[in-house]
């Protein structure tokens, strides 16, 4: 038998509560009364003040309940019986139906790691006073300020095939409250794991270095722009789901994995020195074309062919050699 299960997709609600400081003033009112109109009707044994009163006196700090504070680039998700019943997104004090319950996806994954933590037989003292202090520390309210993900570096093979050691770093932000709560588990961790394997996927397309081929001048080092974006495009796409907006993403570590660096290194070492060769020839190569041409401008001397060949050919070594060369004079003619 085939169970078709069927995600709701729930779309952020942005409450437009009122204003909760006059409400918390008039709260403290309605008790000042009701305590006085307790007395009162003891005083004059009236009993049906006095049970109102009493009723407002006892179980009025529910209403309470229902002021919440959203400070500056925070989000309350609030949920009634279990179910979505809004998001408060401005900073102030608001008043909201007191029986609603703020969630945090962050918060209760680490109370969760911090019970595991004190049941695990052996467990020191301080490692159970850290997990309690994390999960005090973790609010119940939704951040959107911008974070920054600077996941460790990993392994992966270029386009070449070349192991190569990547990290990336991830510059982002909650911008859908209900999608980030309710669509995925941790929204946290899910953009870490997503992170990693979009420069998984990304590094894989580009080589290392430039290749040889002309028509494919993109490489990892040499268009960390376009790459940057590429990785900042797809990871939009695979967060879209968890409601996280994606700001920056662009690879921050990037060399040869250990056991071909040093091969790599040689490489890249030989294929600079054919480079600077090839660019020294061409040097001399004008410059032994500029002293024939001039010489034969001025008239200095009428030289044969096989002289102007043995002159090209000193002057090569001179101005191609590693070492400065050793003039010799000779005295007699030059036949």
């Amino acid at each position: 038998m085939k169970n078709d299960v069927k995600q709701t997709n729930i779309e952020e609600k942005v409450l437009n509560a009122p204003n909760g400081l006059g409400m918390m003033i008039l709260f403290i009112f309605l008790y000042i009364a009701a305590f006085i109109i307790f007395i009162a009707s003891a005083a004059y044994e009236t009993a049906l003040p006095a049970i109102i009163a009493g009723i407002y006196v006892f179980f009025g700090w529910i209403l309470f309940l229902g002021i919440k504070i959203v400070k500056p680039n925070e989000a309350r998700v609030l949920t009634l019986f279990g179910k979505y019943y809004g998001t408060l997104k401005q900073p102030g004090i608001f008043f909201v139906n007191p029986f609603t319950v703020s969630v945090n996806p962050l918060r209760s994954s680490v109370v969760t790691q911090t019970t595991a933590a004190l049941m695990t037989a052996g467990a020191s003292t301080a490692a159970a006073d850290s997990s309690a202090a994390n999960a005090a520390s973790t609010s119940s309210a939704i951040s959107l300020k911008a974070v920054t993900l600077n996941n460790k570096k990993q392994k992966i093979n270029d386009e070449l095939g070349n192991p190569i050691e990547v990290g990336i770093v991830v510059v982002w932000k909650v911008s859908d409250t209900a999608k980030a709560v309710f669509n995925v588990e941790n929204y946290a961790e899910f953009v870490s794991i997503e992170a990693d394997s979009t420069l998984r996927d990304v590094a894989r397309l580009y080589p290392y270095d430039k290749s040889e081929d002309p028509d494919n001048d993109k490489s990892l080092r040499g268009s960390s722009a376009e790459v940057a974006e590429e990785l900042r495009r797809e990871l939009c796409k695979r967060v879209e789901i968890a409601g996280i907006d994606i700001i920056e993403a662009r690879i921050t570590n990037l060399a040869y994995a250990p056991e071909i660096a040093a091969a790599m290194l040689q490489r890249q070492q030989a294929t600079a020195v054919i480079e600077a060769r090839a660019k020294i020839v061409e040097g001399a190569v004008g410059m032994v074309q500029m002293a024939l041409d001039k010489l034969s401008e001025d008239n200095i001397c009428e030289l044969d062919e096989e002289r102007k060949a043995q002159m090209v050919s000193n002057l090569l070594v001179v101005l191609c050699g590693n070492k400065d060369a050793q003039p010799i004079v000779n005295s007699g003619s030059i036949y």
